[in-house]
């Protein structure tokens, strides 16, 4: 996935209120000079845990619609070793592409990727289909996706950051679709490099951690996939070793 805009460089002074940032900008930028401190949205209600520190180097998208408040959104922090992606509104279209790019070794005899379907009262990610119609193809895989930034020791990506209730209700999802013979895929968008593996991060869910094992024993693939990032885009780097 590659950025349409030129991304803005900055320090962070602080995150709060869970959706904002205080920065510092490296450089002038339009109406904006170097130095000045901007307020960013921070798209991401996880903990952000290893994802920053005051001083660290970032990366902002600027955004001229006047409809909104913050004109700057908080992309992508450094910790003098990664980028490490923050936006929690990307890993979607991350795996969209690299479906559609054949870089998913597991989905890629899939010709088509649908976002957002709904199954009951909810919506899964992605449906990767064969054939002209999503709703009549034989030959399918319902797909969930989560973003991953927390880094925990002996360099292994850790998913959630925080107790998530609703990370756990997708597992249930997934288990219950493929018990019913369809098949689906928990597939983990590791955002940033610095790591060698993926596992559920069981000290901080438990139950999380223990829904991944019912989806694993039950059929549903656990994938973890590590991005390579930049200032000019996010890909689709490697597939990583699962430890459940």
């Amino acid at each position: 996935m590659k950025f349409k805009e030129k991304l803005v460089k900055g320090t962070i002074i602080k995150r709060y209120k869970r959706f904002l940032a205080d920065v510092e900008l490296q450089e002038d930028f339009l109406d904006y000079k170097k130095a000045q401190v901007i307020t960013a949205h921070t798209a991401n209600t996880g903990s952000m845990k290893t994802c920053w520190e005051p001083g660290w180097n970032v990366l902002l998208s600027h955004h001229d619609n006047p409809k909104r408040k913050l004109k700057f959104s908080l992309e992508m922090t450094h910790n003098s070793q990664t980028w490490i992606g923050i936006n929690t509104s990307l890993p979607n279209k991350i795996a969209k592409d690299a479906v559609l790019n054949k870089e998913i070794k597991e989905l890629n005899h899939f010709e088509n990727v649908k976002p957002e379907v709904k199954i009951g009262n909810s919506r899964i990610d992605l449906l990767c289909y064969n054939g002209a119609d999503h709703k009549s193809a034989t030959e399918k895989c319902y797909v969930e996706v989560k973003n991953v930034t927390l880094l925990g020791e002996n360099r292994i990506a850790l998913f959630p950051d925080s107790v998530s209730e609703r990370g756990q209700k997708h597992l249930r999802e997934l288990i219950d679709l493929k018990k019913s013979g369809i098949d689906a895929a928990m597939l983990y968008i590791i955002q940033r490099e610095d790591i060698d593996s993926f596992s559920p991060a069981k000290d901080i869910d438990p139950e999380y951690a223990r829904l991944v094992k019912e989806a694993h024993n039950c059929g549903v693939m656990i994938l973890a996939y590590q991005c390579s990032l930049s200032e000019k885009e996010i890909a689709i780097n490697r597939s990583v070793k699962v430890i459940i």
